[in-house]
């Protein structure tokens, strides 16, 4: 018996001891307020997560982290003071079994942020957005703008972007990352880069160091990107598991500049000088710099002055060699995004086309000569991948527009990435242009199942495509050949039950093409989102063709093979399931094929 008492009594104290243990050991969460709008939050044996309650119409709280006495880092949080929108997680659980304080500015001790933080070892990130895109890129939660340093690398295209992990507005500038196989289906993965002493992580490239011309290591990849703070400057980072984790350079910054817009560094390897270019956007001008082991940099040139659209800041430039068409002979195109001054508002990407030797860029158009490379609202930052294969250029942008990106109505995540589009060149009427084609691998989201109609031919009564409704979910792609005899304007219409409409028009007087977004569906959040875009047809002939690429919130429209392109959002009230056509002033045939997408 005395054997038997005596095994209970150390279990019992076993288990009490445990019992102690496993409270001790449990996430404790303190709050003190300090006065003036300034509080500290405590936190004992850390949780995976504190998840921090958001309210967009608050202004911005200052949060500094501290542990063990030293300050990790800071950010902005639009904190709750009545209402709360939505949570983001700050992860905190590799601090564990240290002192942690959160030191909160610029709230009131009143918020009602104060009795919803939590702690957590989850945070749910399944998707609760009816408008979240099925087939274009966009962060799980957060708000994400310019694509960054994309490149290629052993079968895999990896993708950084800016990126807001602590709210669906700008701010907190990051890299945010995924990757793919295929361009279509997106792996998410940690954060690349973190702000740190000398400012946040704004715009840049990467490059594969396949000669080690950096040291590195062979094969190496190489970031670059904007340190921003109350000045702009160059910084590079670098990482030797194919870009899943990255080493700051600890001789930061590499290229410095009085200028305040002095950001985005685009990096490529010039074969003829054999020697590594950086473009960077400085105000209204693009630099060129040279370097041979990618740290030490020299001053080549600038390129701007005078030439194309200045009504806004240049910004996230590119620089490529690309063949034209049908002959034997190469442009280079020097990519540049501008906000505002895009030619329907906002931002938008021009280009130009020309020559560079490794020294100076000599574009081949008159100086008022624009170039567009999207004729819609929302094609911002677009950049190349780096180490594409098969000698393809294939490009993403971000799609939104700087007019209205910070309200558009979604919550748990903003902004998504254009449809990947390979690029090349072709003339017209005595001018280079850039053809963009949405990418071939996008051809496998098709399903089997093909539906099409057979030339219709088209007059002044609309003409619906009436079963088109009854296999359609609102994801889809389109393909249209349009014949025109003698019409004078042709119009595509797609709408819904609810009212939401939007159409393209073609204007065979004017050679011009529009699209129009007035009746599209919720467009009350900015005055500048109701929109008709417009471009010419850069036609050669009375047969066109139209490929339409149809998203939950989103339409990209491809003419005549990427000859030109629209890329605008819409937010219906419901999928637009209905088409009609019409044409004026003359008679116009008009074929079609649908494909539903599947993401599966």
């Amino acid at each position: 018996m005395r054997n038997k008492k005596s095994i209970i009594s150390i279990l019992s104290l076993a288990f009490l001891f445990a019992n102690l243990s496993l409270q001790a050991s449990e996430p404790k969460l303190s709050i003190r307020s300090l006065g003036d709008s300034h509080s500290l939050v405590q936190i004992e044996n850390a949780s995976k997560y504190i998840l921090l309650p958001v309210q967009e119409s608050a202004k911005e709280a200052r949060i500094y982290y501290v542990v063990n006495n030293d300050v990790k880092g800071n950010f902005n949080v639009r904190m709750a003071v009545d209402s709360i929108d939505y949570y983001v997680p700050m992860e905190i659980g590799m601090y564990n079994n240290q002192s942690i304080t959160l030191s909160i500015q610029w709230v009131d001790e009143k918020a009602i942020c104060w009795e919803n933080i939590q702690l957590s070892d989850t945070f749910d990130t399944a998707n609760r957005e009816t408008l979240r895109p099925a087939y274009h890129f966009a962060p799980q939660y957060g708000w994400m703008n310019d694509p960054n340093g994309m490149f290629y690398k052993d079968g895999v295209w990896h993708l950084y972007y800016q990126y807001n992990p602590y709210g669906s507005m700008w701010g907190n500038m990051h890299w945010g990352h995924a990757s793919s196989k295929d361009l279509i289906h997106w792996e998410h993965h940690p954060v690349a880069l973190q702000p740190d002493a000398l400012g946040a992580i704004f715009s840049g490239s990467c490059v594969v160091d396949s000669n080690n011309t950096a040291g590195f290591g062979k094969n190496a990849i190489i970031a670059f990107y904007t340190s921003a703070s109350d000045r702009q400057m160059q910084s590079m980072a670098y990482s030797t598991d194919n870009g899943m984790t990255f080493k700051k350079y600890n001789a930061n910054p590499i290229v410095t500049s009085s200028l305040r817009d002095f950001r985005d560094p685009k990096v490529i390897w010039h074969e003829e000088s054999k020697k590594w270019i950086m473009v960077l956007a400085a105000g209204q001008e693009m630099q060129f710099y040279s370097s041979t082991d990618l740290k030490e940099w020299t001053y080549e040139s600038s390129f701007g002055q005078g030439h194309g659209c200045h009504d806004g800041v240049w910004e996230c430039p590119d620089l490529l060699k690309l063949p034209v068409e049908g002959t034997n002979e190469h442009r280079w195109v020097l990519l540049c995004n501008i906000n505002p001054g895009g030619p329907f508002g906002g931002s938008a990407t021009q280009y130009f086309t020309g020559n560079f030797d490794g020294k100076q860029f000599v574009c081949e158009s008159d100086k008022d000569v624009v170039k567009w490379m999207d004729f819609g609202k929302d094609h911002y930052a677009t950049v190349s991948f780096s180490n594409a294969p098969s000698g393809r250029h294939t490009v993403m942008a971000w799609m939104s527009n700087w007019q209205y990106a910070n309200v558009v109505p979604t919550t748990q995540f903003r902004s998504a990435n254009s449809v990947p589009r390979d690029i090349s060149l072709f003339k017209h009427n005595g001018e280079v242009y850039l053809r963009s084609c949405p990418v071939k691998e996008l051809n496998a989201l098709r399903t089997e199942i093909k539906r099409s109609h057979q030339p219709l031919r088209l007059s002044a009564k609309p003409h619906e495509w009436k079963t088109f409704n009854k296999y359609n979910d609102g994801i889809y792609e389109l393909d249209f050949v349009i014949k025109n005899q003698d019409a004078e304007t042709i119009t595509i219409t797609l709408s819904n039950d609810k009212g939401d409409s939007i159409c393209w028009t073609y204007d065979f007087v004017s050679q011009m093409v529009s699209f129009d977004r007035t009746k599209s569906g919720n467009m009350d959040f900015h005055p500048d989102f109701p929109a008709i875009t417009s471009c010419p047809l850069f036609s050669e002939s009375n047969e066109t063709r139209l490929r339409i690429y149809v998203d939950k919130c989103s339409v990209e429209s491809f003419g005549d093979g990427g000859r030109w392109c629209m890329t605008n959002l819409v937010f219906p009230s419901e999928p637009y399931t209905h088409i009609s056509y019409e044409a004026q002033g003359g008679k116009a045939s008009i074929s079609a094929e649908y494909y539903p997408i599947n993401m599966k």
